[in-house]
């Protein structure tokens, strides 16, 4: 690797740590920038997913304070690491251009469920700021609320198992897929939502990096340049996230994960 090779990594690392804490989707920009100094597409994409999990832990610590103290927290990772290890497990072992042609659909309506995420929970009856039951309602009013509790758990489980074997077997736009579920399902501030879409982020990007270590062809130089850069990157935008309006947060991950979509379907049928 040569100097300007490495200062385009170093670039693309940067960028790519922003714009993961801002809005998902930085791996659109380290991967082409591997994929362009020469590395064949299987061992960019391994290369890429163990080089953009350091922004992913900064992005955790730049929006720690936005994370909600709830147990239900944890219960999260034993899904996110299992369907992050089924798909790396796909990656290493099937032909990856059936989901290469996927992958925009995937993220094209990933972003369009967020963009109308307000009118989808009016849909599915997960509207918040319900009142409080009394008097002899009280009971059935617990029942109902009881099952409504176990839908939304049985959605949020199904959500972030979907996205992390989305994010085990390619990666790109994993934050917009996140968000775009996250909100779906959870009565939350965006800027909330984006803390635990950082957080289930680094859980998938440590999978990846124990299962890439040992059985995928990791290029060490590209990620020794790119991981550092991302770090910086990934602290600097989960501080910018928190400056942002929560409709102006919107409208920026909606428009990125609009631009990405298209990209991913020009890239995949050009």
């Amino acid at each position: 690797m040569d100097f300007p090779e490495a200062l385009l990594l170093l670039a693309a690392g940067l960028a790519a740590g922003t714009v993961n804490a801002v809005a998902g989707g930085g791996s659109l920009i380290t991967f082409p920038a591997m994929i362009a100094i020469g590395l064949p597409p299987i061992s960019a994409n391994v290369s890429n997913s163990m080089s953009v999990c350091p922004g992913y832990l900064a992005s955790v610590w730049g929006s720690r304070a936005d994370l909600p103290d709830r147990r239900w927290l944890r219960r999260l990772v034993p899904g996110t690491v299992l369907g992050t290890a089924a798909g790396c497990a796909l990656l290493l072992s099937t032909p990856a251009r059936a989901f290469e042609l996927a992958v925009p659909f995937l993220v094209l309506g990933a972003t369009a469920v967020l963009a109308f995420q307000d009118q989808l929970r009016r849909l599915i009856g997960q509207s918040g700021g319900q009142p409080a039951p009394t008097g002899s309602g009280f009971a059935a009013s617990g029942r109902t609320a009881v099952r409504n509790a176990s839908r939304q758990s049985l959605g949020l489980h199904t959500m972030v198992v979907v996205g992390a074997v989305y994010g085990g077997y390619f990666g790109a736009a994993l934050g917009v897929m996140l968000v775009a579920g996250l909100a779906l399902v959870l009565d939350e501030t965006l800027t909330r939502i984006s803390a635990i879409k950082n957080l289930l982020s680094a859980v998938v990007g440590l999978t990846t990096i124990v299962a890439f270590a040992a059985f995928g062809p990791v290029n060490w130089t590209a990620v020794a340049v790119v991981a550092p850069a991302t770090i910086i990157g990934g602290y600097a935008g989960a501080r910018l996230v928190r400056r942002l309006a929560p409709e102006v947060l919107k409208t920026v991950i909606v428009l990125f994960g609009t631009a990405i979509g298209l990209l991913l379907l020009y890239r995949s049928w050009s």
